[in-house]
């Protein structure tokens, strides 16, 4: 039975609550990709993710250039691994900022939340792939002994794509 889109949007939700950091991939203007490290500020299952950026950067000039995104997710202990795929926009919205500041975030933003330089990146998430794996060694051991032994494709999760 298939999930309907607000279910497969909740599992995603699931799955990168309590990663902390993503890498955050955009193409510059001769199509290169560039990945970096970013904090994801806010997950719900609304179809957006929320990112603090300074807007003198890099990723501002690049995703008005090209609003695709990707957004990828890892979690080596519970063998989850996410790829959302969106379009980004730099937004400067006081009330978000407000919402979603903390003090670390003084690190970048020496100005604190009224730090002319601070912005966020909305990314509607249009699409997303994961893979979820029991984290337990010893099922993934029995999973690889049992392929070997019937021949059978090892299984070593659920893997969905969602489109939405």
């Amino acid at each position: 039975m298939e999930n309907t889109p607000n279910q497969d949007l909740e599992k995603l939700v699931d799955l990168i609550k309590d990663i902390k950091t993503a890498m955050f991939t955009t193409a510059e203007t001769d199509g290169t990709l560039r990945s970096r490290p970013m904090r994801t500020q806010e997950v719900k299952p609304d179809g957006f993710l929320w990112f603090f950026n300074a807007e003198d950067s890099a990723k501002t000039y690049e995703i008005q250039q090209d609003r695709h995104v990707n957004v990828s997710y890892m979690d080596d202990a519970k063998n989850t691994y996410v790829s959302v795929s969106g379009r980004a926009r730099n937004v400067k919205d006081k009330a978000k900022i407000d919402e979603l500041w903390h003090e670390p975030l003084k690190a970048w933003f020496p100005q604190g939340k009224d730090d002319p330089n601070i912005s966020l990146i909305k990314v509607t998430i249009d699409q997303a792939e994961y893979w979820d794996a029991p984290s337990s060694t010893l099922v993934h051991l029995y999973g690889m002994v049992k392929a070997t032994i019937t021949g059978e494709p090892a299984h070593p999760g659920e893997n969905k794509k969602i489109n939405l």
